[in-house]
């Protein structure tokens, strides 16, 4: 009895067994052709490895090697500058770090804008591009624009002295003489990130050195004051120049210094009178 039972249970042992295998066969083929049917059906991406920072980083920290790694990126989605290559991030010769200018979050991609050149400090010529020149402005609350102006803003410039409308007259007059001109720096401070109102005492803008003579003779001969650009205004500020006639609405008559026409005469006497004939002038 005990042997019938004894073989009734290897039997049900292989045949359990056996059902085991044939399942995990058909679960394995089931898993293989789905997972092939999704491959299939799935949209292939071109994947690109680019540079991001492991850490947040604010102005003024410096980026090294700890400090990045390469993620795969798909390539429609890559910003413009990404760095891909080590050797464009910190090229050889040069200090291996760099130094933010924009704070980056943690997985944000590396990019030049937000960065200075390889071995370089967060400082005022970092942010000079090539052929431009940094010039402060003197301001106060008022021509500052109540201290709401910070770095990365553009600003118009407006000249207000004295000016001669004629040979004789000389009045104070406003000018406009440069626009959309980019602040780089605000008093010793050149972070863009900067949000709370900070009444300066000067303004570091760049601009080309004609422009900067232009604004150093107009610093030198008036006051100065700064009108705040938009962040998204395109548009091209037209001449302005505004005198005190024009301010207050006065009219300049015009003078008129045509030549009098010369009239010649000869006088001559009818008895008690003297009498003036009009005669042609002689010509020289």
């Amino acid at each position: 009895m005990r042997a019938i039972f004894g073989l009734v249970l290897l039997v049900g042992l292989g045949l359990a067994g056996f059902a085991v295998y044939m399942a995990k066969g058909y679960i394995n083929e089931y898993q293989t052709a789905l997972a092939a049917a999704q491959a299939n059906r799935a949209p292939q991406i071109d994947l690109k490895e680019i540079y991001v920072v492991t850490k947040p980083l604010a102005y003024g920290d410096q980026v090294t090697d700890e400090d990045i790694e390469l993620v795969k990126f798909p390539v429609d989605a890559v910003p413009e500058g990404a760095f891909s290559d080590i050797e464009t991030v910190f090229p050889q010769g040069e200090k291996r770090f760099r130094t933010v200018l924009r704070a980056m979050e943690q997985r944000e991609v590396l990019l030049p804008v937000k960065v200075t050149e390889a071995g370089a400090d967060a400082g005022v010529a970092a942010r000079l591009d090539k052929g431009m020149r940094a010039f402060a402005i003197r301001v106060d609350v008022a021509s500052g624009v109540s201290g709401f102006l910070r770095p990365g803003d553009r600003v118009d410039v407006y000249w207000t002295g004295r000016g001669s409308t004629d040979s004789v007259t000389s009045q104070s007059i406003t000018k406009l003489i440069e626009t959309n001109v980019q602040i780089i720096a605000i008093d010793q401070m050149a972070d863009t990130d900067r949000s709370s109102p900070t009444v300066a005492r000067t303004v570091t803008i760049a601009a080309t050195p004609a422009v900067v003579a232009s604004l150093a003779q107009a610093q030198a001969t008036g006051r100065m004051a700064l009108s705040l650009v938009g962040t998204a205004d395109d548009s091209e500020a037209e001449t302005v120049e505004i005198d005190q006639n024009t301010l207050l609405g006065i009219e300049t008559a015009e003078i008129d210094t045509a030549p009098e026409k010369e009239v010649c005469t000869v006088r001559t006497r009818k008895g008690a009178d003297i009498v003036e004939v009009p005669v042609p002038c002689p010509t020289n």
